[in-house]
């Protein structure tokens, strides 16, 4: 049996302690009966092709809400040789987008690339290009379930419990891995060098962390991953979220997503 024949529809929405109970406040979302579409852009500081891109994801979460789309926005670290390097550029997000691009027709990286449940669209920028990739991954009925929950703990970390449940394999192969993710809204950066020298540019949902992803079993029953991650100093924690996926590693197909924003009280 699922969470959803046994929870009302109002506990699949935000559930915040208040404010003046601290280090008894929980936050939690569980994930909707459908599919909820994960949306990867693949982005830089240095690229001048990116800002428009940039912009368009800042869109998404206002123009579609949490229960069709999770987007996140990831810089790759390769545009950084040419005079300024992306504060928000790691590593991991260049190799998780060859990754991608090797299930893709054609294996070139590029920017601005955005990737929808692991699948390239090149015609994102096209409003009805992409809501009918949104729409094909919406109307599926959800075949895996997750459950986000935000505890207090000390400061500087947040205590995450991360529920999984995934369905049992056809195959008796398993391939299901879990992902956790923080990011964060509202960022600035004025360049002074490169493409975009002179301009200010603003980010959403740009990824700070990105778990190694985790064996997930593929037998039905519920998984619980306890994690405390450690804050930056120089995050602001008022903007920052939480998401959590599910994919398939063999077929490259994303089975879930969900997000929502660490509760205020629980970082204190």
């Amino acid at each position: 049996m699922s969470w959803h024949s046994l929870t009302s529809p109002l506990l699949l929405a935000l559930a915040c302690g208040a404010l003046d109970a601290a280090p008894a406040s929980t936050c939690q979302r569980s994930s909707p009966p459908h599919t909820v579409a994960l949306v990867e852009l693949f982005t830089s500081e240095g690229c001048s092709s990116c800002p428009p891109a940039d912009r368009w994801l800042s869109t998404l979460a206002a123009r579609y809400g949490p229960e069709q789309v999770v987007p996140l926005s990831l810089h790759v670290d390769y545009w950084d040789y040419i005079g300024w390097q992306d504060r928000f550029a790691q590593a991991q997000f260049s190799e998780r987008q060859r990754q991608l691009g090797q299930r893709s027709p054609s294996p070139v990286v590029y920017t601005p690339e955005v990737f929808v449940g692991m699948r390239e669209l090149r015609g994102w920028h096209d409003a009805a290009s992409f809501e009918q990739r949104l729409r094909q991954i919406n109307r599926q009925p959800a075949r895996a379930d997750i459950r986000l929950a935000m505890k207090g703990g000390e400061a500087g970390a947040l205590a995450v419990d991360a529920q999984f449940r995934a369905p049992a394999g056809e195959d008796g192969r398993n391939s299901l891995q879990g992902v956790l993710v923080l990011y964060e809204d509202r960022l600035e950066s004025s360049v002074r060098r490169g493409e975009n020298r002179g301009a200010t540019l603003r980010h959403d949902h740009v990824v700070r962390y990105w778990s190694p992803p985790f064996p997930l079993r593929a037998d039905g029953t519920l998984q619980t991953v306890p994690r405390t991650l450690e804050l930056d100093a120089q995050w602001n924690t008022t903007k920052l979220g939480l998401a959590a996926f599910i994919h398939d590693n063999r077929t490259g197909e994303v089975l879930q997503a969900l997000s929502l924003p660490v509760c205020v009280a629980t970082v204190r």
